[in-house]
C-alpha cells in the first residue's frame, strides 16, 4: 500500500525539474510572441503620437499637397458608421446561425454543411469579398451603380459573419446542458430557455467574439477600396462614397509629403486606441453582467 502513489504523495525531484523547465519554455514562448506586439505598439506611439492633435481629429482632409493637409474626421466618422452597420448585419445573423447549430442542428447533415461553408468563409481573403461586392453591388444593374458606404458595410459584414458564427458556436456549446434541462423540466418552451437561460449565460463570450469580428472589420482596407472608395468630406449618407480610416492610411502612407505620411501614423494609432477603448468597455459590461 505504501508503494502505491497516492494523491498526497510527495512530488519527486524529477517532476519538479520538468515542471520548472516547461514553465520556463512557456514563458519564453510567450515572450517571443509578445515581441511583434510590443514593436508595433512602440512604433505606433513613436511615429503616431506626434501627429495627434485636436485639429487633426476635428478637421477633414483637404486633399491639398502644398497647403494644410487637414485631419481625419471624415475617416473616423465613416469607419464608425460603416462598422456599426456591418455589426448590425453580421452579429444577429452570426449568433442566429450559431444558435441553430448548437440548439437545433446538432450533428445533422445540414449543420455539417453550414459549418463547412463557415470555415471556408473564414479562410477567404478580404479582397475576394471586396471584389464580390464590387461585381454584385457596385457595377451591377440590380442596384444603383457606384460606390456607397452601405456597400462597404455589406462587404465588412461578410468578413465578420464567419468570425461571429464560429466564436458564438463555441461559447454556446460551453453552456452546461443541466441549465437547459432544468429550465425545460420546469415547463419553459425551448425559445424561452434560449432567450432567458442560454443567451444570458453565454453573453460575455458572445460579446468577446463580436469584438474580435469588429476589430477585424475596422482594420480592413481592400474591401472598402472596391466598395466605398475615398472621399475627403464628412458624410453620413450611406448611399454615397464614404471615407474610412484604413483607406485613409492606405492613401496617405504612399505620399511624398512627410506631413501626410505622419498623418497616416496618427490615423493608425487612433484606430488602435478606438479598438482598445471598445474592448475595455465591452469587458466592463461583460464583467458587470456576470456579477449581476
Amino acid at each position: 500500500m505504501s508503494a502505491l502513489a497516492t494523491p498526497f504523495a510527495p512530488i519527486s525531484a524529477g517532476r519538479k525539474r520538468k515542471d520548472k523547465v516547461m514553465r520556463g519554455l512557456l514563458a519564453a514562448a510567450t515572450g517571443v510572441a509578445l515581441v511583434p506586439l510590443v514593436l508595433i505598439l512602440y512604433y505606433l506611439l513613436k511615429k503616431g503620437a506626434g501627429a495627434l492633435s485636436w485639429h487633426m481629429l476635428t478637421s477633414d482632409p483637404t486633399g491639398s499637397f502644398l497647403g494644410d493637409p487637414g485631419g481625419i474626421k471624415s475617416a473616423i466618422l465613416g469607419t464608425v458608421t460603416m462598422v456599426a452597420l456591418a455589426t448590425a448585419i453580421a452579429v444577429p445573423i452570426g449568433v442566429g446561425v450559431a444558435l441553430y447549430l448548437v440548439e437545433y442542428g446538432k450533428e445533422s447533415r445540414f449543420a455539417s454543411v453550414v459549418r463547412y461553408f463557415v470555415d471556408v468563409m473564414t479562410g477567404v481573403p478580404s479582397i475576394v469579398f471586396g471584389l464580390f461586392i464590387y461585381i454584385t453591388l457596385v457595377t451591377s444593374d440590380l442596384f444603383s451603380k457606384g460606390y456607397a458606404g452601405w456597400k462597404g458595410a455589406v462587404a465588412l459584414s461578410l468578413l465578420m459573419l464567419p468570425v461571429v458564427t464560429r466564436s458564438s458556436e463555441v461559447v454556446l456549446a460551453l453552456v452546461p446542458d443541466s441549465l437547459r434541462e432544468a429550465a425545460l423540466a420546469l415547463g419553459a418552451p425551448r425559445w424561452r430557455v434560449i432567450a432567458r437561460v442560454v443567451l444570458p449565460t453565454a453573453a460575455p463570450g458572445l460579446i468577446t467574439g463580436s469584438l474580435l469580428a469588429i476589430a477585424r472589420a475596422a482594420g480592413e482596407t481592400a474591401p472598402l477600396l472596391f466598395t466605398s472608395a475615398l472621399v475627403f468630406g464628412t458624410s453620413f449618407d450611406l448611399g454615397h462614397q464614404m471615407n474610412s480610416m484604413p483607406v485613409q492610411i492606405f492613401n496617405d502612407v504612399g505620399s511624398a509629403r512627410s506631413e501626410i505620411v505622419q498623418r497616416a501614423w496618427g490615423t493608425a494609432l487612433t484606430l488602435v486606441v478606438m479598438i482598445l477603448l471598445l474592448t475595455m468597455a465591452a469587458r466592463l459590461i461583460a464583467r458587470r453582467s456576470r456579477v449581476s
